[in-house]
């Protein structure tokens, strides 16, 4: 009878994981546990499957298209009356940590202080298309400060986000940061439509790679008034021409005084020039008019890391006040900062990082043959050593002992001990 060959391959998006970069994601995770913990972030876990509801509520942006969805069980999965895809599945893989921190809260808020600031970390998936540094099954980290009003909520998670950045060695990196009551009042200057302002910001999104002319070109083909696409650009000529420390912040502000909400301006001043005057990690902290980000639960400030070694983010976040009223109905403020924690380890990879010794890593290697008693006296003396903090591998003592040795001392192991079966050999 033909059986069918099972697949050794993980799915596609999905990978294997093997004991170097193993290593390594342990390291990295105990160490933003550490930080953040440091910066009074308390760590909590949520489950990875999420009523679909949930997660199609038009908050997560694009991420929604890319649900794995789970179908109804039993009876209540009806083929013969389904319609549509939905009507099959009443259940989903996360696809990021934000939807489920913000049911999290409203179903135990009364048991939390305020305000709450979480520690997240765990895989989410999406059926995205796999590339360098993203997967469909990847883990997320995040911190968020629930119940906080005040923008020492952005001030305490940028601080505490390149504490940990800089405590992985990173330098030279930038935080964009950006507000969307900026982005919205700009628009509403320019004479967009408030209906319009998603598909403006979309195409505002690719400034980076388009540049300017590239935005004003494509607005106009997309049908936007030429005057207020004018005006729009005629914004961005001011940034430029008023750069300064801010980055044109103020100036831009000044322009904008009676449409942009009360305060935006100051508001982002006032964090751009404290995280400035606190922090003491390499980095660049810079307004960015043209940061967007994409999900539309983002209500005011929003921030981005760019790493050079990096073609893309590696981390990002804002404001999203808005988002557990819709579970409680009862306004919220909240926000929080995520970093991209594969393409962290992904750069870490690239870089040949090394992963601190905390001590050395100790091989007993054991000759075959070796009778129960000699044998109890190594395992031991094995024990004592890791009762005292070592890290100890057992092992049976191999032919080529030299290439044994090689690939122990390629996972870490700087001492080797023999053991033979007649203790005057060793």
């Amino acid at each position: 009878m033909f059986v069918m060959a099972m697949s050794k391959k993980p799915v596609t998006g999905m990978k294997d994981i093997l004991p170097a970069e193993m290593q390594i994601r342990d390291y990295v995770i105990s160490l933003i546990k550490e930080t953040y913990k440091g910066f009074g972030f308390t760590q909590i876990e949520t489950p990875c499957v999420e009523t679909i509801g949930n997660l199609s509520n038009k908050q997560g942006g694009e991420n929604e298209k890319l649900i794995f969805k789970i179908m109804k069980r039993g009876e209540k999965l009806d083929l013969e009356h389904a319609k549509e895809e939905n009507d099959l599945a009443d259940s989903g893989l996360r696809y990021d940590l934000t939807v489920p921190l913000a049911r999290f809260y409203s179903n135990n808020a009364s048991v939390l202080p305020k305000p709450f600031k979480a520690l997240q970390i765990g895989p989410v998936w999406r059926a995205d298309r796999p590339q360098k540094g993203r997967f469909r099954q990847f883990y997320q980290c995040d911190i968020d400060i629930l119940g906080d009003p005040s923008n020492l909520a952005e001030i305490e998670l940028i601080l505490a986000t390149t504490t940990l950045l800089g405590k992985l060695d990173f330098k030279g990196f930038k935080i964009h940061i950006n507000d969307r009551r900026i982005l919205k009042a700009m628009a509403q200057y320019s004479g967009f439509a408030p209906e319009q302002f998603d598909e403006v910001f979309i195409i505002l999104d690719k400034m980076d790679k388009i540049g300017k002319d590239g935005v004003k070109d494509e607005l106009l083909q997309s049908g936007f008034a030429a005057k207020a696409v004018e005006t729009y650009m005629g914004l961005f000529d001011l940034l430029e021409q008023n750069r300064g420390e801010d980055g044109g912040l103020m100036a831009l502000g000044t322009v904008l005084e009676g449409v942009a909400e009360d305060g935006a301006f100051e508001n982002l001043k006032q964090i751009v020039d404290s995280v400035r005057a606190t922090s003491d990690v390499d980095f660049e902290l810079v307004f960015d008019p043209t940061l967007v980000r994409g999900m539309s639960y983002y209500t005011g400030t929003i921030f981005e890391i760019e790493v050079p070694q990096f073609g893309s983010s590696v981390g990002g976040g804002g404001r999203y006040d808005e988002m557990i009223g819709k579970f409680t109905n009862m306004p919220t403020c909240a926000c929080g900062f995520s970093i991209g924690f594969e393409r962290i380890v992904t750069i870490l990879l690239d870089n040949h990082f090394e992963v601190p010794a905390k001590g050395g890593k100790t091989a007993y290697l054991i000759e075959k043959g070796m009778d129960s008693g000699r044998l109890c006296e190594v395992l031991k003396e094995a024990q004592k050593e890791r009762a005292e903090g070592g890290q100890v591998l057992v092992s049976m003592m191999n032919k080529n002992k030299k290439f044994q040795k090689e690939q122990l001392t390629a996972e870490g192991y700087t001492q080797f001990r023999e053991f033979y079966k007649n203790p005057l050999k060793n």
